[in-house]
């Protein structure tokens, strides 16, 4: 089966950033190939709760596990090493001085976004 791409840039700046990006990009997958957590576990060969626990942030897939999955999702994983984008990080450190209720509501917003 052919594999298929989605487009999600990622600045990985901070730790919490990095601690996210798998469970983003598994997300972003499932939503964009409309499978649930079961589908892609049984397409990967893993437990549905693997799936659960990468998305949820309490564990992290390796690389190549990362890898396995999205082409479980007939997606492949592709990186792009750049310059950091200054107008970004400056984005980035103005959200955070926003009220947590702000930052909420545009990650829903966001969330909703990527399921369309």
């Amino acid at each position: 089966m052919a594999t298929s791409s989605i487009a999600y840039t990622a600045s990985v700046t901070t730790t919490e950033r990095r601690d996210t990006l798998a469970a983003d990009l598994l997300r972003l997958a499932r939503a964009k190939t409309g499978l649930t957590q079961a589908q892609l576990a049984g397409r990967a060969g893993v437990a549905q709760s693997l799936i659960s626990a990468y998305e949820n942030g309490h564990r992290q897939p390796t690389l190549p596990s990362l890898q396995r999955l999205l082409a479980a999702a007939d997606l492949e994983l592709r990186t792009r090493l750049e310059p950091p984008d200054r107008q970004s990080a400056a984005a980035t450190e103005w959200e955070a001085t926003r009220p947590r209720h702000e930052r909420e509501r545009w990650a829903d917003e966001q969330r909703r976004r990527t399921t369309k």
